[in-house]
């Protein structure tokens, strides 16, 4: 079998590691990037254990290793700073292998990019048509949640929908004088706030507000500062910490409504054009990830394209789809709950929740197996 060659639709997270994929079992890839160039902007991930084994599947896995901080301390809390559920890292990493990881999103960009030959990635690359990519055997639409391939190829498909939450990022400019947990989200009304350390001591910090989509401040930081006055520390200290310019702000969107498969023709979706899910369980880039580890799997030694993404398919669209529904329940009893009554069940069962309970929890979408590649 002579080497076939690829098309991938979007220079991200799970566009590269499906790039890494094919190119390893003997795939001629080219990347198509809508940007010009990598500005390697952006916030940071919370890695859990699935979406390293796929990076270690992948052959990259000790790589990103190499930039990562493992995150032991933390859990949630209330507004007040009263502890509802504490994280234990230290029992995920004796039954996976690893704790949850911290990863800035550059670091991981640069470790995917630089897995790659040399020109395989080609920035300023927009496709609007994926009849528009040559004779590739196979493209593989990752062009995120708001993916055009994905529009063409299920045109009554709504695409994605607000999801009803905002979300606001920065990372501090400095690291902390007094470190704070490694991990820890705090739940209010209608409102969280998170938090988590990187290798080089600086902290990320998310606030997901229920809001009307569309609606910016004209100072996000100073905004950030009048919506959580009167939080425990150390979110005034992370405020504090940052630089206005560094604020993003993104309205959230997800797939509502589930495709009907992954798969047609030979054009695989993947990652968030496929499955695009709230980030309240941490498993959007995770699982990218694994659908770029199981299709260089499917495709590996398959001379039939169209029968390898069908086996793609079955195998992914489950998973991913049950995760996002998982994501999307979270919410609903996390930030999205603003009735007082509401709120004070939700934290008297989560602090009566016995710890085993708790792991099984962290470990229900963490807990994955990747298969063989090649």
């Amino acid at each position: 079998m002579g080497r076939r060659g690829a098309v991938v639709v979007g220079g991200g997270i799970g566009g590269l590691a499906a790039a890494i994929g094919l190119n390893r079992i003997g795939w001629d890839v080219t990347v198509l990037e809508r940007a010009p160039a990598f500005a390697d902007v952006g916030a940071g991930i919370s890695m859990h254990a699935n979406g390293m084994r796929a990076l270690d599947a992948l052959g990259v896995g000790e790589a990103v290793r190499a930039t990562v901080r493992p995150l032991y301390t933390g859990g949630t809390l209330t507004p007040e700073g009263r502890l509802l559920s504490r994280m234990d890292g230290a029992a995920l990493e004796r039954r996976l292998g690893t704790p949850v990881v911290g990863v800035l999103r550059a670091d991981l960009h640069r470790v995917l990019r630089e897995a790659l030959p040399a020109g395989c990635v080609r920035g300023g690359e927009e496709v609007t048509d994926v009849h528009g990519v040559g004779e590739a055997d196979l493209v593989v639409a990752a062009d995120g949640v708001d993916s055009r391939v994905r529009a063409q190829l299920f045109p009554d498909h709504p695409g994605a929908e607000y999801s009803g939450s905002t979300v606001l990022r920065a990372i501090t400019g400095r690291p902390l004088p007094e470190p704070p947990a490694d991990l820890e989200l705090t739940w209010g009304g209608g409102a969280e706030f998170g938090h988590m350390v990187f290798r080089d001591g600086r902290v990320e910090w998310h606030a997901v507000i229920t809001a009307p989509p569309g609606v910016r401040h004209p100072d996000p930081l100073a905004a950030m500062r009048r919506r959580f006055q009167g939080w425990h520390d150390p979110i005034p200290a992370l405020l504090d910490a940052t630089r206005p310019d560094d604020v993003l702000h993104h309205d959230i969107h997800e797939l509502r409504t589930p495709l009907p498969v992954f798969a047609v023709g030979r054009v695989a979706l993947l990652g968030d054009a496929a499955h695009a899910m709230t980030p309240n369980l941490g498993q959007g880039a995770s699982q990218a990830l694994e659908d770029a580890a199981v299709l260089a799997s499917c495709l590996a030694g398959e001379s039939d394209v169209e029968r390898a993404l069908r086996r793609y398919d079955a195998v992914r669209r489950p998973r991913s789809q049950s995760v996002a529904r998982a994501a999307r329940r979270a919410g609903r009893v996390g930030h999205r709950l603003t009735r007082p009554v509401a709120v004070a069940l939700r934290d008297t069962a989560l602090r009566l929740a016995p710890p085993g309970a708790i792991l099984r929890a962290a470990l229900r979408h963490a807990d994955w197996t990747p298969p063989r590649i090649g």
